[in-house]
């Protein structure tokens, strides 16, 4: 058996007589975010992102209004595909996305890793879903979606 060193030893407690680990002074506060609190992103028309970095990564939570073919958004990356990885989990709903080989289906309830080199599809009307990724990759990838988003737009 391992013991504590003596000074991780506190005196023992009043009411109960266990001896228990010192608590750190001050608890550090981690970082958390909920579709409700999230402060960036926006309503896009056929996408709702609410979305907040931390950092490194950053936190979206997409809602799709429309199916939306992410081919012609991509437009200009390299080999016109998404150069950034995703972790995700779908709340709702139903995500294809095509790799070099094969397509993906990511249902309602799957947990999912997108690694750089994939194109969303098809993302069924409705679907939610919860999206992690590096920051910078995104931003990059970010600008070239919405260059292309606004180039398809209507004039008013």
């Amino acid at each position: 058996m391992t013991s504590l060193p003596a000074h991780a030893v506190a005196t023992a407690h009043a009411d109960n007589d266990r001896r228990t680990l010192p608590c750190r002074k001050k608890a550090m506060e981690m970082p958390k975010v909920s579709r409700d609190t999230a402060t960036q992103g926006g309503d896009y028309g056929a996408v709702v992102d609410r979305c907040q970095e931390f950092g490194d990564y950053t936190v979206d939570f997409l809602t799709f209004r429309e199916d939306v073919d992410h081919r012609p958004l991509l437009k200009g990356l390299p080999d016109d595909r998404c150069q950034c990885p995703h972790w995700g989990y779908v709340f709702r709903g139903e995500l294809t996305f095509h790799y070099g080989d094969h397509d993906e289906v990511y249902h309602e309830g799957d947990a999912f890793y997108a690694p750089a080199g994939h194109v969303p599809v098809h993302i069924e009307p409705g679907s939610e879903y919860l999206q992690i990724s590096p920051t910078d990759e995104l931003r990059r990838t970010s600008e070239v979606i919405m260059k292309n988003f606004t180039a398809q737009e209507p004039p008013d």
